[in-house]
Order: C-alpha cells, then structure tokens, then sequence
C-alpha cells in the first residue's frame, strides 16, 4: 500500500463518525464511507493539496452520503411497493415491514441535510481560524492539542476562539432555514 492510500485510510475513523451524525445508520454510514475511501484511492491526482486531506475525504464523503440516502429512498420506495403482492399493506411475513426495520421519516433526513448545508455556508462565512477550528473541534472531533498545534494557538486562546464561532453561528442560524449567512452574504467580522 502507497503513502497516500495510508494517509486516506488514516482518516477512516473521522470519516465514519461523520457519516454516523449525517446518516443516523452503522450500515449506510459504512458504505458511504467505503464508497468515499474507494473514489479517492481510485483518482489521487483530484487531490490537489489546497486543502488537509481530511477535508477533502470529507467534501466527498458529502456527496456520497447524499448518494447513499437517494440508493436508500428508491430501495425503500421499491420495497415498499413490492413488500406485499396482495395490494395490502405491507406487512405480511417474509416483508420488510415484518422484519421490524425502522425506516428513518423522508423529510427528517431532508431537514438534516439542509440543516448541515447551512451549517457549511454559515461555517464559510467565520474568520478562516476561527472556521478551521470549529471544524477541527466539532466536525473533526479532534483532540484539543492536536488542533492547538495546527493553529499555533494556546489551549485558552482555542476555547475563545470555538466560544465565538459557536456564538455567531448561533445567531446566523437562529431562523430555520434562513439564516443570516446565505450564500453571498457575510457576518460582520469579530475578533
């Protein structure tokens, strides 16, 4: 195995806990995350080194947990459909209905989805430290000195650094769905 494929495989771990929070399902998780690990072994030369590579695994690992979902929603709509062949209500033996597996509300992952999608832009719109280390702190869940060793920042300095972050982001997503950082408008800048 290359150095590449070992620093991809390295960031397994992150990945699979992001997935986790975004998809709320261990198997789908997964395979998203396999499916993330496989598109960046299979074209290296995407990465161009602009950003960690952990950002970038996790700019892919977005759209295929996205992909992953829709897989989902169509298998489940076909189930669904087929569960049972009498034009009754699904729940016969042998159905998925009977199995007793939970199927997560359409429009709750949708609600996620956007939820997270606003996040990113609102994330976009912080200083670039203060955004590198919320990022660090709460979507990567890195370790506190890990991140103070990235930014060349104090332990102190990094909690108030995350207090205000979180503080802005508060009060740009306080309306659902309409926060003040949409695309193409900026906070006003704080230390």
């Amino acid at each position: 195995m290359n150095d590449f494929a070992h620093q991809v495989a390295s960031h397994r771990p992150m990945l699979v806990r992001t997935a986790r929070r975004m998809l709320r399902n261990d198997a789908w998780a997964e395979d998203a995350v396999s499916d993330t690990m496989l598109a960046a072994l299979e074209k290296p030369e995407f990465f161009a080194g602009e950003s960690q590579l952990g950002t970038w695994l996790v700019a892919i690992l977005k759209r295929k947990s996205v992909d992953q979902l829709r897989q989902q929603t169509r298998e489940r709509q076909l189930a669904d459909f087929y569960d049972d062949g009498e034009g009754g209500s699904g729940g016969g033996p042998g159905t998925l209905a009977a199995a007793g597996i939970e199927w997560d509300d359409p429009q709750e992952r949708l609600s996620r989805l956007q939820f997270y999608s606003q996040l990113d832009a609102c994330v976009k719109t912080l200083p670039p430290r203060q955004g590198r280390a919320f990022l660090l702190h709460d979507g990567m869940e890195k370790e506190t000195a890990e991140i103070c060793d990235e930014l060349g920042v104090t332990a102190n300095y990094l909690s108030v650094m995350l207090h205000r972050a979180r503080q802005r982001l508060r009060a740009a997503m306080q309306k659902p769905w309409g926060p003040v950082c949409a695309p193409g408008r900026i906070l006003a800048p704080q230390a």
